[in-house]
This record gives structure tokens, C-alpha cells and sequence, in this order.
């Protein structure tokens, strides 16, 4: 199949801003229904204005919705992403499920998305003819210190971190909170006001040991009070990781997060390279579609 502009699963001209538009909703990072990260797709995007999308997502009021377009770069499918509030370039949850549908459309073992922070390839492993795992290739984020630990230990209601609170940027922008033990994760209950007044950030609090760790992230500024599961929060907590000697690179770990708030989710995370030069971050889950339907968006 040609993975040029041509390809991709839009039969007929394109549709007007107000036609019922069919969507699809998939559990991300869990192979249960029920579980894991919710997410809508809508899988005919063209026509929309901006502002009728926005509006599409603060109704569905997931973490994230996504509209398929048409590629432009050269990849397999264009994904615009929306929280209830905002745009977003990349996220991770978003990316994993859309390949999972756009590689059922496109009868592929892979798919390249073309998303705001730019071409994200996805591997999908199929079992009986069914995709049942993907691992996408996300973009190595830059990092540096956050700029007011002590406000956010406050907003968290925790007196410190035993790795430094640093953030990451991908598309989004995580930062990183390690605490004692699990159970320390377990307890937290932050002050959602004072962390939606810190802006447009995911924090990202975490505790574990060798493969296997635990996370919760609030991101009250983007909408999201909690959200199940971070997928562009796995590859750098990654890094982080590695970077500060906890981990090594080219080990893959396991995040399970979500579970606080019903929704269980297992995530899987790698990088590559040095301390020095990241060469490569891969993210990795399952995803279970649980409803398809029809919109009326105008």
C-alpha cells in the first residue's frame, strides 16, 4: 500500500463541518475493558473546523480525543489531539490507541503518525489477526530543573522528593516527583486548585524499584485531574530514571498506574543511549476498542 498522501481510510470527498461523524472508544494501556485510559477517535476528521473539535472533546470530557485527517508528511495518518481544554502536539495514550485503529483501517503491522511533535512510528503485534500489543517510538524530550519545587511538594502535600523534580518536555511538559515507597503514592491526595494554578503541567509522582514502579498524574491545568494512564509521561519517567542511576538504559520498565481511580492501567517504557545523548525512548501497551457509535457535532 502506498504510505503516501493518498493512503489512508477516507473513501469519498470531503465531509462537511456538521455530518454525523462515526467514532470509536478504546481502552489504552489494558487489555480489560473498562480499564486502562479511555480515548475517543474519531475517524473522519476532515471538514472540521478547530473550534467544533475543542467543543467535540469537552463534551466527550475524556483525558484526550482524537481526529484522523488525512497525512501531509508522509505518514500513515494525521492525528490532531484535544483535552477538554486545550490542543495538544503529542501524547502518549492518544498515539498508542490511534494506531491500533488506524492499523485495523489499514490492514498494516505498523503505522507512522504524523502528529504535532512531529512522525511517531508505531509497531503493532497481532495474535489470531487481532492487534494486541504496540510499542510507538516517542520523541526524546529535553529536561531541566522545575522552576518552584517547593510550591508544587506543597500543592502534592509532600515534603520532598528523593530524586530532584525536574521536568520533561515532549509535547507535553511532565515533572517528576519520587516518593518513599508505593504506599506514599497510594496516599496522596493534592490540592487540585493550588496544581491547576501551576499551568499546563502533568505531575507526575512515583515510587518502585528495579523493573517495576508505580505512578499517579494530576494535571488539573490541562483538565485532567487524574489521569489512568500517562503514555507521554512513561518515556521520560524513564529517562529520569536512568539518567539518575535508578534504572539502566535498555531496560524496559513496567509502570502500572490508574488504580486509585478505577481505571488499572500497565504501561512499558525503554530508552536508549547515555546520560549523555538519549538515542532512542519506546513506550509500549495493549488497548481494548469498548464502543463505536455515531456524533452529531453541528
Amino acid at each position: 500500500m502506498d504510505r503516501g498522501a493518498s493512503a489512508g481510510p477516507w473513501p469519498g470527498p470531503e465531509r462537511g463541518g456538521s455530518a454525523p461523524r462515526r467514532y470509536v472508544i478504546a481502552d489504552v494501556f489494558t487489555d480489560t475493558p473498562l480499564e486502562g485510559n479511555q480515548l475517543a477517535v474519531f475517524t473522519d476528521g476532515r471538514g472540521l473546523p478547530d473550534g467544533r473539535m475543542q467543543r467535540a472533546a469537552r463534551e466527550l470530557n475524556l483525558s484526550e480525543t482524537v481526529f484522523f485527517l488525512p497525512p501531509e508528511h508522509g505518514g500513515d495518518v494525521r492525528i490532531r489531539i484535544f483535552t477538554p481544554s486545550s490542543e495538544l502536539p503529542f501524547a502518549g495514550h492518544p498515539v498508542l490507541g490511534s494506531a491500533f485503529l488506524a492499523a485495523d483501517m489499514l490492514g498494516t503491522a505498523s503505522v507512522r503518525l504524523e502528529t504535532g511533535a512531529g512522525v511517531v512510528p508505531v509497531e503493532l503485534r497481532r495474535e489470531g489477526g487481532q492487534v494486541v500489543f504496540g510499542r510507538m517510538e516517542q520523541p526524546v524530550p529535553s529536561w531541566a530543573p522545575y522552576e518552584d519545587p517547593g510550591r508544587l511538594l506543597a500543592a502534592l502535600g509532600v515534603t520532598g522528593s528523593g530524586m530532584p523534580v525536574e521536568a520533561y518536555l515532549n509535547g507535553p511538559r511532565h515533572v517528576f516527583v519520587a516518593l518513599g515507597d508505593e504506599a506514599a503514592v497510594a496516599a496522596l491526595r493534592p490540592d487540585g486548585a493550588a496544581l491547576a494554578d501551576l499551568g499546563a503541567i502533568g505531575v507526575s509522582c512515583f515510587a518502585g524499584g528495579g523493573r517495576r514502579w508505580k505512578t499517579r498524574m494530576f494535571a488539573p491545568g490541562l483538565g485532567v485531574p487524574e489521569d489512568p494512564a500517562t503514555g507521554s509521561a512513561a518515556g521520560p519517567l524513564a529517562v529520569h530514571l536512568a539518567r539518575h542511576g535508578r534504572t539502566g538504559f535498555g531496560e524496559e520498565i513496567e509502570i502500572r498506574q490508574g488504580a486509585e481511580i478505577g481505571r488499572p492501567s500497565v504501561l512499558y517504557a525503554r530508552a536508549d543511549g547515555s546520560a549523555g545523548h538519549i538515542e532512542r525512548v519506546a513506550v509500549g501497551g495493549s488497548a481494548v476498542v469498548v464502543a463505536r457509535g455515531e456524533y452529531r457535532l453541528g
